[in-house]
């Protein structure tokens, strides 16, 4: 196996414990060894380091450190830091209570090492409670190829970019970094700045990632309505629908999918900033408002039309 390629795994941690030695030890797992795992507290309480040190004096290939005052609070900043940090020729991230397949790191850096392509994107699954330990090990796979006019698919989940779900030539962070005021969807408006770039990346048709879902998670939180997650997902709805008008990339589509979503929040200042920035003209405005005025009574139509159907 070929190991001149280094892997730089960020690793941002708050309070867990109870879950990052599993994690850890799924990246001690890993097929592909030249690889270091930069692990950031951001201000944890809990015994995390106490737990973890048995780990760390073991293997060198794990740093720990707490995040520096000169980056903000939350995921964006810690992942900033491992950035900053990180030696490797790829970056990829991790969260501190998921599981990794033993194959992640070597099958994407198969991928990556002819530099052909800047990113490899894989299939991330969820798990709820304790983890079944037993791997796809299957040898064939599907890949296919995306470029920057696939752009509209990540940015409409058709084609998923979860945070952990790619490995990126670290040259794609050039310039580049986490909005640290996003508190929730900081990767999709990232990874639109990135991919808004004519680079060329691959998709590997395997779970490559074991995501853990509890109602501790961010994503959790949001589904909960967390004012400070739904607000940021707000933010950064606007942010994408900026970068692409400045980038002349905002299609009609891409303004319908941005405006539905204010819409859907219920949030008219938001419908208007990405309005306002889209320059589409009076017509487009016209439609928008009308849709956001009609919102109501089509949601109770189709609500209505959906628990008809599964009556059916």
């Amino acid at each position: 196996m070929d190991l001149q390629h280094k892997v730089s795994i960020v690793m941002a941690t708050y309070n867990r414990a109870h879950f990052i030695v599993e994690t850890l030890q799924s990246i001690t797992n890993q097929t592909y060894k030249n690889w270091e795992c930069i692990i950031i507290d951001d201000g944890g309480t809990d015994n995390t380091l106490e737990i973890i040190t048995p780990i760390l004096e073991q293997d060198s290939r794990f740093n720990f450190s707490k995040r520096p005052s000169s980056y903000g609070k939350g995921l964006p900043g810690c992942r900033n830091y491992g950035i900053d940090s990180a030696t490797g020729d790829y970056i990829i991230f991790f969260d501190d209570d998921d599981i990794v397949h033993p194959q992640n790191l070597e099958l994407c850096v198969n991928e990556l090492k002819l530099d052909k392509y800047k990113y490899c994107r894989y299939v991330r699954t969820v798990f709820h409670g304790d983890f079944d330990y037993k791997f796809d090990d299957t040898e064939s796979f599907g890949k296919f190829e995306i470029l920057q006019q696939d752009l509209s698919k990540m940015i409409d989940h058709t084609i998923p970019f979860n945070s952990c779900a790619v490995m990126w030539s670290k040259k794609c962070f050039e310039g580049v970094r986490f909005t640290e005021t996003l508190m929730y969807a900081e990767e999709w408006e990232c990874y639109v700045r990135i991919l808004s770039e004519d680079i060329k990346g691959i998709s590997i048709d395997k779970t490559l990632f074991y995501g853990r879902k509890h109602q501790e998670s961010n994503t959790g939180e949001f589904i909960k309505h967390n004012p400070k997650r739904v607000n940021s997902k707000k933010e950064a709805t606007y942010l994408i629908a900026k970068h692409l008008a400045e980038k002349r990339l905002l299609s009609d589509y891409l303004l319908k999918y941005l405006s539905s979503i204010a819409i859907t929040f219920r949030d008219k200042t938001l419908l208007n900033k990405i309005l306002v920035v889209s320059n589409h003209g009076t017509s487009q405005q016209l439609f928008s408002n009308f849709k956001f005025a009609m919102y109501p009574i089509w949601s109770v139509y189709n609500r209505m039309k959906k628990k008809v159907k599964n009556n059916i």
